[in-house]
C-alpha cells in the first residue's frame, strides 16, 4: 500500500543541530505533498513554538502539537483538542512541590498568558533561551494554582536531567495516575529533560490514530519518524516506523528501520525510500 500520511517529530528529527530544516528535507517534504501525501509535524512543542518550523517548509502541513493535545490543519483550524482537567492539574502541582521551580501550566490561548509560571530567570543557562523566544507568551501566577480558572492543555516540568527523572518517578506512583498521561523527552547528553502531564487520552500515538481515523487512513499507510521517548507510541502505532540514527537507545533497540541522523538528512532519506518511490509523480 502507498504511504498516505507522513508523521514527523521536530526536535532531533526534522531539525538539524543548527535548528533548521535542511534544504533536502524541505525539498522532499514539498514533493511528498505535491504527490498527495499528507505531512504532519507531530511534536511536543506548542503550536506557536512549532509555527516557525512549519514556515520553513513551502507546503501545506498538519500540526499535531503538545504531544497530541491539539491538531490543527495548515489553515489554522483546530480539529482535535484534549485538555487536562483543572482539578487534576491542581493535584499534580501539589504533588510536585519539590520541583515547583521547574513547573509551568500551558493553555490554549491566542497569545498572552499561554505559559504561566511562578517565576523565571531570563538568564537561566538551561531554559533562558526558551524564555526569551517565548517572552510574549509567558506570564506570572503566584501561586501557580491561581491560574487554573479554566482547563489547561498541560502541566509541564523542565530542567536538569536527574531532577526530572526523580520527578517522573514520583509522578508514576501517584494515586491518581489514571487521570493523566505522561510524555517524557530526555536529552541526557545536554543534561536536560521535559515532562508533559496531559489528558489521560493523549499521546503522540493515540492522537495520530484518532487523526488517521478521521482522515480515513489506515495505520499501514503511515510513515512515522522520531528520535526520543515521547515518539514511542507513535512509532508503535504506524505501519512504517523509522528511527533517527541520533535517536535514544530504547527506540533503536526495537528492530525498526534506522535512517541517517538529523545532521545527515535522515528524514529526507526515509521519505524517499518509503514514500516517494511508490508514489506517482505529478505532472
Amino acid at each position: 500500500m502507498p504511504v498516505r500520511l507522513i508523521a514527523l517529530d521536530i526536535d532531533g528529527t526534522l531539525l538539524n543541530s543548527g535548528m533548521e530544516v535542511s534544504p533536502a528535507n524541505r525539498r522532499v517534504i514539498a514533493e511528498a505533498t505535491r504527490r498527495g501525501i499528507e505531512v504532519a509535524l507531530v511534536t511536543g512543542r506548542r503550536y506557536d513554538f512549532a509555527l516557525p518550523v512549519r514556515h520553513q517548509i513551502e507546503a501545506p502541513i498538519t500540526m499535531i502539537v503538545n504531544n497530541g493535545a491539539l491538531v490543527r490543519t495548515h489553515d489554522g483550524r483546530t480539529h482535535v483538542r484534549h485538555l487536562l482537567f483543572r482539578d487534576t492539574a491542581r493535584q499534580v502541582l501539589a504533588a510536585m512541590r519539590s520541583w515547583r521551580d521547574s513547573a509551568s501550566v500551558i493553555f490554549d490561548r491566542p497569545q498572552e498568558n499561554q505559559i504561566m509560571m511562578e517565576a523565571f530567570d531570563w538568564n537561566d543557562g538551561i531554559r533562558g533561551a526558551y524564555y526569551r523566544r517565548n517572552r510574549k507568551f509567558i506570564a506570572i501566577a503566584n501561586p501557580l494554582e491561581s491560574c487554573l480558572d479554566e482547563d489547561p492543555i498541560q502541566v509541564m516540568l523542565a530542567g536538569r536531567f536527574e531532577p526530572m527523572r526523580q520527578a517522573e518517578a514520583a509522578l508514576r506512583v501517584l494515586p491518581f495516575t489514571s487521570d493523566f498521561s505522561l510524555a517524557v523527552t530526555l536529552y541526557e547528553d545536554k543534561d536536560f529533560a521535559m515532562i508533559d502531564i496531559l489528558s489521560p487520552t493523549v499521546s503522540k500515538g493515540a492522537v495520530l490514530a484518532e487523526w488517521a481515523a478521521l482522515r480515513g487512513i489506515s495505520r499501514e499507510d503511515i510513515l512515522a519518524i522520531g528520535d526520543n521517548h515521547n515518539d514511542l507510541e507513535m512509532l508503535s502505532f504506524v505501519g512504517i516506523p523509522v528511527v533517527m540514527a541520533n535517536g535514544v537507545p530504547e527506540l533503536k533497540s526495537r528492530g525498526w528501520y534506522i535512517t541517517g541522523s538529523n545532521d545527515e538528512d535522515g528524514v529526507a532519506a526515509a521519505i524517499e525510500r518509503f514514500a516517494l518511490r511508490g508514489a506517482p509523480k505529478c505532472a
